[in-house]
């Protein structure tokens, strides 16, 4: 009998043409994977779920995982896939998994994402803010304080995060802080207070990024801010480098793209072939992303439904990552 390579087996097994014993035996496994709160991760852990059980038969497991236990887990054999990988921010978890021990595998399927910061247009229209250097005018950072001590609030992130870090360090070098000053929380309450700022007209400015949902649910407009042309405007000294990370950093220019994509463990690729295939195969872009993070979290979808949806609704795309 000849051998059947892995695009020609992965399409027989979306058509459902493999045996019954071996679909029991794929059922007998289960695909574990990382599991976060944001909307754009809901949704990509739900696409996953979705074509992991129903075109490939195996039963799947999320559980919430941060980067460090996610990229420990695929090294352990805890986890079978990251869901959401974000280039360059999780770069030191790559060069240790993926380029030093070989555990880890990520797709060259990515696409790209962005970041920044954002504030409601309507409020900045209002005070004509364009670039991150409007928030630095006395009368700017008046409308963000909100708590009243007299210095704008920035929201840069949560604590833990490496994009922290960076915005910390950002809002310094762009001498925001004479009359601003950081304030971190988690997402959760960031979504609330933005909501509120914008529901009573009042100013707001934060870290954001896409793909996300809350750009057309709020109506924001990023802030311009300094091209980063490589050319020496980005020294980020992280904390695991020197204890002195913040003194030695220098960041005077925006972010690079981010590059996102799916990692899997290698060892997927003996558990598991077809189903390494596919997370090497699926290409995701930008605007897909943002509209599913906004259907979960600004319509309130359940995001299997949606997500079954979709696929319904796009059944080339879906058959190309199955080789169809």
């Amino acid at each position: 009998m000849k051998k059947f390579n892995k695009r020609l087996v992965s399409s027989l097994v979306a058509l459902g043409f493999l045996s019954m014993s071996a679909t029991s035996a794929r059922a007998a496994e289960t695909i574990r994977m990382n599991q976060s709160p944001y909307p754009s991760f809901k949704a990509i852990q739900a696409l996953l779920q979705v074509l992991i059980e129903e075109r490939l038969g195996y039963k799947t497991d999320a559980k919430p995982a941060d980067n460090a236990a996610a990229y420990a887990g695929m090294d352990s054999g805890d986890f079978d896939i990251h869901v959401d990988i974000w280039l360059p921010n999780q770069n030191a978890f790559v060069k240790k998994y993926v380029e030093e021990k070989g555990t880890v595998a990520i797709s060259e399927k990515h696409y790209i994402g962005s970041s920044g910061f954002c504030a409601p247009k309507a409020w900045a229209d209002k005070h004509n803010v364009k670039t991150i250097f409007d928030l630095a005018r006395p009368e700017v950072a008046k409308t963000i304080d909100h708590d009243g001590n007299g210095k704008g609030d920035i929201w840069i992130g949560r604590s833990g995060w490496i994009a922290t870090n960076e915005n910390m360090i950002k809002t310094r070098d762009y001498g925001l802080l004479g009359n601003n000053e950081w304030i971190r929380m988690a997402p959760g309450a960031h979504y609330a207070a933005l909501r509120e700022a914008v529901e009573n007209g009042k100013g707001y400015v934060g870290y954001c990024w896409k793909p996300d949902w809350v750009w057309d649910a709020f109506g924001l407009v990023q802030l311009e801010e300094p091209e980063n042309d490589g050319q020496g405007c980005w020294n980020q000294v992280t904390q695991d480098e020197d204890p002195n990370w913040y003194e030695n950093s220098k960041i005077t220019c925006a972010s690079k793209p981010k590059v996102i994509q799916i990692g899997w463990a290698k060892a997927l690729e003996t558990k598991a072939p077809l189903v390494a295939d596919l997370m090497a195969n699926i290409q995701l872009d930008i605007d897909t992303v943002t509209l599913w993070a906004y259907e979960i979290a600004g319509v309130k979808k359940d995001p299997r439904e949606m997500i079954s949806a979709w696929i319904a609704a796009n059944p080339k795309r879906v058959d190309s990552w199955f080789g169809l």
